[in-house]
């Protein structure tokens, strides 16, 4: 079956029914028209019409679709007056075709954003709402009627392929961070789809493999943001992971969609599949699994089998037409709006590189080496730092118009960069993709470049013809492959022997080196870190991305940006890189993501993830969670904290910039509750805000509101969100590690906050809760 995802690849509907407005009558009355193989079509996408053969010669941007590119579209109805709804991916930008086969010389261009690990970065709600905004009047001008996104599954495990699709390691960051973007998206009348529902942590054998976690992991980590961004934003659409729970497919689990996600939290769109998810077709539709997604030629008339055989209900039947209907009604292609296929692309960009500039993040920075000094002569390193990478690869690419590279970001703001260099790595550059062929699959990974090698007396001549030495060290990943230790957690050996060298060049003549990461997601800097005297994160940052970096780099703008994950000291401190992504359960000798096997992954690691973990077993790392410099530096003072007879905590202080420049910073609140019945982290994030930007001098009061919801803990004996009694100490600061201030509060007696059901059990005795020296 899963030979069939390679298909995905190259589809894309093929029927065409122009916006008209709508006539139709509502829910109710429309499903006691519809006939039973009328309803099939609701619940099924369109490549359920499509016949096989002619799918498979269908290429990505040369469908009949009239948004050509776009991930799939429903079914129209024509007898009722029933348009068809287009659903486009979007982690970093509305996923479409740039040209069409019938309008040649014209382009449909989209912008590039930020990957979604970039815009956790900024810890700014507000600016995340306005790329929302940016988002949504794309997909809206383009005939998008649902994006496929935002993307927040948890960041287990620092080489997950999808990461920089995801936001953080946080359940509350990346709740925060997907709720306000979706707030963005449907303002503009268009939907979101948050994805993937849920524990969908890495790519390896996704489609097959079972996750054994527990019940209060699930709820404390992993199904938390996603019950955030419900409740805050009230999503259109959600897709189910294609991986299995305890046993189950998530696409399958009546536990998840209906008690949890419907029941329990309110969410009131509709299910999809993620694209050919789950197996058994009644199953998923009683579960609440509304859309089958894309659908293919064998659902044609198997759900009217279904039904007529007595597999599953009518009524069952039409719940899943009322919820994909009633959403439907909201959409713009239902509403009669006339796509203008002509965005305000050039405010989108100014969004993108706001967004950018926020989310870079500046680890080091000894001896005030950045910003760079007037006039400054800069010799550029690495191939990055000429073949920038704006995003990953996969449905989190965008087919974008241009990409700013470092060399043109510097040059665009003035900056004086060494010619001779740039000519010996634009030459090698060449050279070397000279060797390669083109790449296969538009969603294949993208090959990294070597990196061009130098002699001791060639980098000691640079280095006296230039002030300040830059290297871009690159990453990328993306969709169906997990990352790898060598060469991608973990430096080259050719990368490895250029920071040593350009770092004794550089430091002999008292100059300054800077290493810049051009990355996704997490690699090793612990090792070498000290070799620089500043280091940049700048992501992948979309289209705008040298720009961005120029103005940080030139003091244009003050870096603010925090990490929202840990950068561990080796790969294996992570706990959960002791079975990440899991054990086979059968011999795999052709490894494949279109031919996955059964395998199964244990959440060992139960809560204690990313930073839970490293500050709860006191485990060195690299940098923490929530860290970032800035420019200028900040004073974080008068912490108080009260709680009052419901449980609320409210938490003041004082944030003042007591540096010579303007800047932001980011006030981080982290609670640490008492032991009980119940263990508990040393710290979790409770909440966070960045302060406005603030001149020399100038002092901001902040003052946060934690509800017993965010900072109660699951007690899975009891199905239960409860405070237990005792002390909660608040610490606010600036990182997991820098804490400015502390307050305590008192719980009297146990307070139950929350009753819930027994759902999503595991149904072995897989681990026993790991303690204090186990984990270690």
């Amino acid at each position: 079956m899963f030979n069939r995802l390679l298909v995905l690849l190259c589809l894309n509907s093929c029927l065409s029914v122009g916006a008209q407005q709508s006539t139709i009558p509502s829910t109710e009355k429309l499903i006691d028209q519809l006939t039973l193989e009328e309803k099939e079509r609701i619940v099924v996408g369109s490549e359920m019409e499509i016949p096989w053969s002619e799918a498979k010669m269908l290429g990505v941007g040369m469908t009949k679709d009239d948004v050509p590119g776009a991930a799939g579209t429903s079914l129209p109805n024509e007898r009722l007056n029933i348009p068809k709804v287009v659903f486009a991916d979007g982690p970093a930008g509305v996923r479409i075709s740039p040209e069409r086969a019938e309008e040649p010389g014209k382009t449909y261009y989209a912008t590039a954003f930020p990957v979604a690990t970039m815009l956790a970065s900024s810890f700014n709600v507000e600016l995340m709402e306005e790329v929302g905004h940016a988002f949504g009047h794309e997909a809206k001008e383009y005939g998008v009627d649902v994006l496929l996104a935002p993307a927040l599954n948890i960041h287990r495990n620092p080489l997950g392929g999808r990461n920089f699709e995801y936001y953080s390691e946080d359940p509350l960051l990346s709740g925060k961070m997907a709720a306000a973007f979706s707030n963005g998206v449907q303002a503009e009348g268009v939907g979101v789809c948050i994805k993937h529902f849920v524990a969908n942590n890495h790519e390896t054998n996704r489609q097959t493999v079972d996750v054994i976690v527990s019940e209060r992991a699930l709820r404390e980590i992993y199904l938390k943001g996603f019950e955030i961004a419900v409740k805050e934003s009230n999503p259109w659409s959600a897709m189910s992971a294609f991986n299995k729970i305890n046993g189950e497919y998530a696409s399958e689990s009546k536990e998840l969609l209906r008690t949890i996600l419907r029941e329990e939290w309110g969410f009131d769109g509709f299910v999809m599949t993620d694209w050919f998810g789950g197996e058994d077709v009644p199953k998923q539709l009683i579960a609440g699994n509304d859309l089958l997604m894309p659908g293919t030629p064998a659902h044609k008339g198997r759900i009217v089998k279904a039904v007529e055989s007595g597999e599953m209900t009518e009524a069952d039947l039409n719940r899943n037409v009322k919820a994909i209907l009633d959403t439907y009604q909201k959409t713009l292609e239902f509403k009669g709006y006339q796509n203008s296929n002509q965005p305000d692309l050039d405010k989108s960009k100014e969004v993108a590189l706001k967004a950018a500039e926020e989310g870079i993040v500046l680890l080091k920075n000894e001896g005030s080496a950045l910003p760079l000094k007037p006039a400054s002569k800069v010799a550029l390193f690495g191939v990055a730092s000429y073949e920038t990478i704006a995003g990953g690869t996969g449905s989190g690419d965008v087919n974008k118009a241009y990409s700013v590279s470092l060399l043109e970001g510097l040059k665009n703001n003035n900056v004086v960069v060494n010619q001779e260099l740039t000519t010996a790595y634009q030459a090698f550059i060449k050279s070397e993709k000279d060797k390669r062929p083109p790449k296969e699959w538009s969603f294949g990974p993208d090959e990294i470049l070597p990196e061009k090698e130098w002699i001791k007396e060639e980098l000691d001549s640079i280095a006296q013809l230039t002030d300040v030495g830059v290297f871009t060290i690159n990453r990328t990943s993306g969709e169906f492959y997990d990352r790898e230790q060598g060469h991608d957690f973990y430096l080259s050996k050719t990368e490895q022997k250029l920071v040593n060298q350009l770092s004794e060049a550089y430091r002999a003549q008292e100059k300054k080196f800077i290493v810049v990461l051009n990355i996704g997601g997490v690699i090793e800097t612990a090792s070498w870190k000290e070799k620089a005297d500043a280091i940049v994160l700048m992501w992948q940052a979309g289209q705008e991305g040298g720009n961005a970096f120029a103005n940080m780099l030139s003091g244009k703008v003050n870096p603010s940006g925090k990490l929202p994950m840990t950068f561990p000291v080796y790969y294996m401190d992570h706990y959960s890189s002791k079975n990440f992504p899991g054990e086979e359960l059968v011999d795999n000798p052709y490894p494949s993501p279109f031919n996955p096997v059964a395998a199964e992954v244990v959440y060992e690691e139960d809560i204690y993830v990313g930073y839970r973990y490293f500050e709860s077993f006191d485990v060195a790392v690299s940098y923490p969670f929530g860290f970032g410099l800035s420019y200028t530096d900040f004073e974080v003072s008068a912490v108080k904290a009260k709680l009052d007879k419901q449980g609320n905590i409210a938490v003041y202080c004082n944030v003042k910039n007591t540096g010579s420049v303007a800047g932001k910073e980011v006030v981080q609140v982290y609670v640490s509750a008492p032991n009980g019945k119940l263990e508990k982290p040393e710290i979790e994030l409770r909440a966070f805000a960045k302060s406005n930007l603030l001149a020399p001098g100038e002092e901001q009061n902040l003052s946060f509101t934690i509800d017993p919801a965010t900072y109660a803990s699951f007690d899975s004996e009891v199905s239960k969100w409860v405070l237990e009694p005792g002390q909660y100490d608040i610490a606010v600061g600036t990182s997991s590690k820098d804490i400015a201030g502390k307050s305590d509060v008192n719980v009297a007696k146990t307070i139950e906050v929350l009753t819930t059901t027994k759902s999503l059990v595991p149904q072995k005795e897989f681990y026993q809760l790991r303690k204090e020296e186990s984990l270690k």
